[in-house]
């Protein structure tokens, strides 16, 4: 099969390339396979099966160490028979077949193959033979099982002398396989595919020069490699080169939208002397740290360009990006326009309504109560009541309103602004796209973007998942912050410390001030809707029955407790009306309430100066990130604050992991790559939320830093000289094969 040929230089641009890529699938494997291959793995082109990799490889004569298999996965195995016995079922009419295996060890798995009425496995699966299984493990009667596995039989030195020097060195490649479709049928469909290719025809997506610095192997030897290996030395080399070339292909569609929001016209909102930013300035009690003037100093000259911002501010939990963000929506008013700012909930707008208010003082009460450089802030959310919220966006759409904090009801059809130039999220991982653009979509011309997040995101994970954002990092802490005391308090082996930390929060309250007592779940209704709990990412271990805290059982366990008898505790959590939970945290701001039981709500933004110790329940529950935000609760106010991690878990449980680790750093970004090599990558990148997987091929964020940190410099370089990819077809063909819906999504993510 030929590449197609040169374009008439009439039509104007080079001919598209790869056209290989492009070909149905079935017009090379037949209708009947193509229609097998697009139902269970949504390929329908021969680049998407090329483009179809194999998870790992198989040595034959290296059979799978079957003590590493874990219930619920699906698994590819390689393995031998030991032996095979048939029974009749007794409920029912019927056989069973049970199948007993081996692996390198050479002693009878813990294992249990199984085939109901499996005539043709009774008959096939004897003693000696090699097969590869494959299906989904499970747990029966104290032993892992396979049930009705897919299987093929492998022929080796035992079965087909005249194959075995053929076979010896070729490694047996293993695909992602469902239960209808099998790593083994994948592999048919390629080999059946490469042979009748012309390989050689398909264009090179990476540039040739990156690829020799790169020692990349050339294109149509790696297909090869990747899908036929000659032997377990060949397909590392195929991988490198596919790795490169996914991460080319990432960076540069991220690239591009940087470039395209980079050449969208926007209302330039330059810095204006002797207004309010300057007033505010004036005002501020503290010198702003080195990290907060310089990245205050970027946003400001990036606004003053007349197309949009679209930066990325993360920063430790307590770094001051509150007053980062003031002082860009400062400049904006200064400049005649608004700044909305979006929180993910109404605990949080009005926290942050709050600390605006008081860090603006009078210069945030009008002009007409604070003089002439002064600005209104103002709160919308959904839960307002009628006249409040007409007042609001009375004040929005009129121009009235310099700041506008709210929660998803600001993206309201009825809400209008009169110059919406700039728009702040907090938290952006709690907000999609759409939600982003639509807000975006109320400004006369495209608003500048600042995105903020308090959970530290390791920095390749930040290339990769808000590639399309520049970014900027606060690392230091603002005087008078000082680091959380953090202590793990392990019961299983101290029983005898529970009563301690109820002690403790008793001296801590005594010594007049606040404590927060956080819990992985409300009640103990199983059917009630969670909200504000737990990391769901971070699951019970398997066997795993203890039962968690309850916001309402520690609650009167508490008010019942002779160590704290006669304070005054409360709770907060989601299912909490909204004028209950902004009165709970009001009177929690104002001293009137001892100890604050709550779930996750209090996570981010809660900002009470005089709390100073923060207990977590069943700590094990939460994942890094959200422990390292939570403890950022406390010590806020000048007061040394104290963070206390409670367990049940016995020492060498995996979890006890997570905890130590939290209690050892009080730095957020050490955390964040520790969580990335605790966890799976596709829970760091959002794929679990989603309900599939990363949208990473071959990469991967925590091997391939380096790699993805150079083909960002180079997706960058190409971009700036080739915006629309005109000079480079390959790399554009490879980017509108890479970007399916599914990774398109993920992408949008930033």
């Amino acid at each position: 099969m030929t590449s197609s040929s040169p374009a008439d230089p009439a039509a104007g641009g080079p001919s598209r390339p790869r056209t290989e890529l492009d070909l149905e699938l079935s017009r090379l494997v037949g209708a009947a396979s193509a229609k097998q291959v697009a139902k269970a793995l949504d390929i329908t082109t021969v680049g998407q099966m090329l483009h179809h990799f194999p998870r790992r490889y198989i040595a034959r004569g290296e059979l799978t160490d079957l003590d590493q298999l874990t219930v619920d996965e699906e698994v590819t195995i390689l393995a031998r028979v030991v032996t095979s016995q048939t029974r009749y079922m007794q409920t029912r009419k019927g056989i069973i077949t049970d199948v007993v295996i081996t692996d390198n060890s050479g002693r009878p798995s813990g294992l249990v193959i199984s085939f109901f009425n499996g005539f043709k496995a009774k008959t096939e699966l004897t003693a000696g033979v090699l097969a590869m299984f494959s299906g989904k493990v499970t747990y029966y009667r104290n032993n892992m099982v396979l049930t009705n596995p897919g299987y093929v039989l492998l022929p080796d030195d035992e079965l087909a002398e005249h194959e075995a020097e053929f076979h010896a060195a070729k490694p047996v490649p293993v695909y992602p396989a469902t239960a209808k479709f099998p790593s083994w049928k994948s592999q048919h469909i390629l080999d059946s595919l490469l042979p009748v290719l012309e390989l050689e025809n398909i264009s090179d997506p990476v540039p040739a020069a990156i690829a020799a610095r790169e020692k990349l192997l050339p294109l149509a030897e790696a297909y090869r490699e990747i899908h036929a290996p000659a032997s377990m030395d060949s397909w590392p080399r195929a991988r490198k080169r596919f790795r490169y070339q996914e991460a080319l292909a990432l960076q540069t569609a991220l690239a591009q939208k940087r470039h395209q929001a980079r050449t969208q016209d926007a209302t330039g909102r330059p810095a204006v002397r002797a207004g309010l930013l300057d007033a505010f300035d004036a005002t501020l009690p503290y010198t702003l740290t080195a990290g907060q003037q310089d990245i205050s100093a970027t946003i400001a000259a990036e606004m003053a360009a007349g197309h949009p911002m679209h930066r990325l501010l993360q920063g430790e939990v307590g770094s001051g990006k509150t007053v980062v963000a003031l002082r860009a929506m400062l400049q904006v008013i200064d400049a005649g326009g608004q700044a909305a700012f979006l929180a993910p909930t109404e605990v949080l707008a009005a926290q942050h309504l709050q600390s605006i208010t008081a860090l603006l003082g009078p210069l945030g009460q009008g002009t007409l109560l604070g003089g002439p450089h002064a600005t209104e802030v103002t709160l919308l959310t959904g839960s307002m009541p009628a006249a409040a919220k007409k007042k609001a966006l009375l004040a929005a759409a009129s121009g009235e309103a310099g700041i506008v904090v709210g929660t998803h009801a600001l993206l309201s059809d009825n809400v209008q602004f009169a110059d919406l130039g700039l728009i702040v999220v907090d938290e952006q991982h709690r907000f999609g796209v759409e939600q982003r653009d639509v807000l975006r979509a109320k400004a006369l011309k495209p608003p500048h973007v600042l995105v903020m997040t308090a959970t530290p995101i390791p920095r390749t994970v930040a290339m990769t998942v808000f590639g399309d954002l520049e970014m900027s990092e606060l690392t230091e802490l603002p005087a008078g912050r000082t680091p959380i005391r953090t202590h793990v308090s392990p019961l299983a082996e101290h029983p005898g410390w529970e009563p301690r930390v109820w002690a403790r929060t008793r001296e801590e309250i005594d010594a007049g001030h606040q404590v927060y007592v956080v819990c992985p779940k409300i009640g103990d209704d199983p059917d009630a809707p969670l909200q504000g709990v737990a990391d769901e990412d971070v699951p019970a271990a398997e066997g795993d029955t203890r039962p968690m805290a309850g916001v309402l059982e520690v609650l009167q366990y508490l008010r019942g407790n002779a160590a704290l008898g006669g304070k005054r505790i409360e709770v907060l959590h989601g299912r909490l009306d909204s004028s209950d939970k902004q009165g709970t945290m009001a009177a929690f701001a104002r001293g009137e309430i001892d100890v604050l039981v709550a779930t996750t709500v209090i996570e981010v933004g809660v900002d009470v100066h005089n709390a100073t110790l923060m207990v977590i329940l069943d700590a094990d529950r939460f994942g890094i990130s959200q422990l390292h935000q939570l403890r950022g609760r406390v010590g806020r106010g000048g007061h040394e604050g104290t963070c206390l991690l409670v367990t049940s878990l016995e020492k060498d449980h995996p979890s006890r992991k997570r905890l130590e680790a939290v209690a050892a750093t009080s730095d957020g970004f050490v955390l964040a790559q520790q969580d990335l090599e605790m966890r799976r990558e596709g829970d760091i990148l959002g794929a679990r939320q989603s309900g599939g997987n990363s949208g990473l091929r071959m990469l991967s964020v925590l091997r391939d830093q380096d790699l993805i940190e150079r083909a960002r410099q180079d997706a960058t370089a190409i971009v700036d000289g080739d915006p629309e990819l005109k000079a480079h077809p390959a790399l554009k063909l490879e980017i509108q094969m890479y970007l399916t819906e599914k990774n398109e999504a993920f992408l949008e993510r930033g």
